[in-house]
């Protein structure tokens, strides 16, 4: 690969709009079906962190990117998480690619990443690599966000989403309740510190990584009551907490922590029954399980589509995944019902292909 060296084009002010309206922005990306991460507030929070966002749309209104650019070493990364978001599904417009290429650019990016929240076997997925392929984009096979997860429909109403569970699960429900475990909402900056408390916790049971307390407590803030910090106690003390979700269509299970007691009473299992009924009671059509290890869902979704489960082919991907930390998590949130999925890739254009070879070597993408 060569760096792309020429400069883009001028796009037309009449083709693209600029956003600066916190309300219009999220009124607009909700109604294409944007998840939390094209959010005001993502942005908001991001600002806060080193990244400058920028939201645009096309003139239509039917299609729109939040850009997120942050400095890296002179020169610049380039962001779009789960977007473009468009208009049915359908392929992003291509006046605004060009602008978010334009912009990217202008910031000295390096690169410019698109993660278009789009499955795989979703039928419009071969139109949108077209689409990017034709505006200089390449396929990246590592993603920033998870691009297998599980989700769940909570369009059923609560007596059918409890009865989707598996069997375990609700036996851990009806357990945590009896043990006299109780979750309620967190309403101080000290809820969110339990929560990372209780994030440190888990890492010294299972290796995954998290953020800091500040950053959870200005993400608690910006999302407002978009957001919901719950939690649970035994005896008075704080067994476990979770920070989730619920922003236009879509709740997002984000963190979520417990101490050996709570994991002992099931606290997790009442923490996450709670939120799920929160998130559906606010307007959420699915509940996105934020992650599972990539190998886990190809392994998975191969089985759906009948492949053998003794291959050399599947034995290698069950052994990938025992190898990802977030597998350990992985039968707590299929105990949910909910089904796994798997985004397309990540689209990268490069601009300056050194410097985005060193990037990638430095998360091992390479």
């Amino acid at each position: 690969m060569t760096a792309d060296s020429t400069h883009a084009p001028p796009v037309s002010a009449t083709s693209v709009v600029v956003h600066d309206d916190p309300a219009a922005w999220d009124r607009l990306a909700a109604g294409l079906g944007a998840q939390p991460f094209q959010a005001w507030a993502w942005g908001d929070l991001k600002s806060r962190f080193g990244w400058q966002p920028r939201r645009l749309s096309a003139a239509d209104g039917r299609s729109a990117a939040q850009l997120l650019v942050r400095p890296y070493r002179g020169l610049a990364v380039a962001y779009v998480p789960r977007g473009p978001v468009v208009a049915d599904g359908g392929p992003p417009d291509q006046q605004l690619l060009e602008q978010l290429v334009q912009l990217a650019r202008s910031r000295r990016a390096a690169f410019l990443r698109l993660e278009p929240d789009v499955l795989e076997d979703d039928p419009r997925a071969p139109e949108w690599e077209t689409v990017l392929r034709e505006a200089g984009f390449r396929p990246a096979q590592r993603t920033l966000q998870p691009r297998s997860t599980i989700r769940l429909d909570l369009r059923p109403a609560p007596e059918a989403l409890l009865s989707s569970l598996s069997k375990g699960h609700r036996a851990d429900l009806r357990r945590a309740e009896r043990d006299g475990v109780t979750v309620r909402t967190g309403t101080t900056e000290q809820d969110v510190d339990l929560l990372h408390d209780m994030l440190r916790a888990t890492q010294a049971r299972k290796s995954f990584s998290f953020h800091s307390a500040a950053y959870y407590r200005v993400l608690w803030r910006s999302f407002g009551d978009a957001a919901r910090l719950l939690v649970a106690e035994h005896d008075g003390l704080p067994v476990a907490a979770s920070l989730v979700l619920a922003w236009g269509a879509h709740g997002t299970y984000l963190a979520a922590g417990s101490s050996a007691a709570g994991l002992e009473r099931r606290a997790a299992h009442l923490l996450q029954w709670q939120a799920i009924r929160w998130a559906r009671e606010r307007g959420a059509r699915t509940w996105d399980m934020w992650g599972i290890a990539d190998a886990r869902g190809r392994y998975e979704l191969a089985l759906a589509r009948g492949a053998e489960r003794g291959s050399s082919e599947m034995a290698r991907l069950e052994a990938e995944a025992q190898r990802d930390p977030l597998d350990g998590v992985y039968r707590f949130k299929k105990g949910w019902g909910g089904e796994v999925v798997r985004t397309v890739p990540a689209y990268d254009r490069v601009f300056v292909a050194p410097a985005y070879w060193y990037w990638q070597w430095r998360r091992g993408e390479a």
